[in-house]
């Protein structure tokens, strides 16, 4: 069956995300805001493509359950996913085609996205023009993967390798060595964070603030910090503005905040 990538929502997802690590590590702050701005207008949980996304990252993500409870998934999300407005569908996804062919660039079209056959198979079962003993036997590829313990990936070669080597050397050399693990994740959830109203963001909020606060707070026993008023006063800082956050929305500010509060965690630990 042929595949047009472009009318694959999933994919058009995948590629914009992609697209805003890249202009992460060229620290391009310009196009960082302008991709955050398509993928919020158009990926929005109020969207009619976020409503469409998160159907098939329910078909994509679910795995070792057992064939009825595959078969029932399947059923009710094609229910869901044909109760949409197909010609809003085409129509916003039209919209993002033009915008991003127009406003951040033909290259993002060439993003290399590992699970593109999975997503192209589930994109595919949605396509009532199709015939229908492909669409079975799409159908049931998707209901295998469901029945596997673990998620696999079909991996494709990268469309530019040279494109993908640059950017993942290019990564590697900005913040192998930089990010913490904690700093990575919480990037991660951030830049994802329109998809589903921040709601991954703020659970891990809850967790890595409370833990935050008591790494400054350890440090105001030790020798180093207690035998000085001005790194006493530092900390108690630190400790307010933790607690101010709980009465903030969560923004790029806050974000650049944690991180910094973060590293500095990490420096007394060690």
């Amino acid at each position: 069956m042929k595949h047009n990538k472009k009318r694959n929502t999933a994919f058009l997802y995948e590629i914009l995300v992609r697209e805003l690590t890249y202009s992460i590590v060229s620290q391009s702050k310009e196009r960082q805001n302008k991709i955050l701005e398509v993928l919020k207008k158009y990926f929005s949980s109020d969207a009619i493509l976020g409503k469409e996304l998160a159907l098939c990252k329910t078909l994509h993500e679910t795995t070792g359950v057992d064939r009825p409870t595959a078969e029932k998934i399947l059923l009710e999300i094609k229910r869901v996913y044909f109760g949409l407005s197909q010609p809003d569908i085409f129509e916003d996804q039209t919209e993002l085609i033009n915008t991003i062919n127009k406003d951040i660039g033909k290259k993002t079209f060439s993003n290399f996205v590992p699970n593109f056959k999975s997503l192209a198979t589930i994109s595919q079962i949605f396509d009532d023009k199709a015939p229908i003993k492909s669409r079975v036997l799409l159908e049931e590829r998707i209901i295998n993967r469901m029945l596997s313990g673990e998620e696999t990936v079909e991996k494709l070669k990268p469309i530019d390798n040279l494109v993908f080597k640059k950017f993942t050397e290019k990564f590697n050399h900005e913040y192998s060595e930089k990010l913490l693990e904690n700093q990575k994740d919480l990037l991660n959830r951030y830049i994802i964070s329109f998809s589903d109203n921040g709601l991954s963001l703020k659970m891990f909020l809850n967790d890595e603030i409370p833990a935050l606060k008591e790494s400054i707070g350890k440090s105001l026993s030790m020798n180093v910090v207690s035998s000085d008023p001005a790194m006493v006063t530092k900390a108690n800082k630190v400790l307010d503005m933790l607690d101010s956050f709980a009465e903030r929305n969560v923004d790029r500010d806050m974000v650049k905040q944690v991180l910094k509060i973060q590293e500095l965690a990490s420096e007394i630990e060690l």
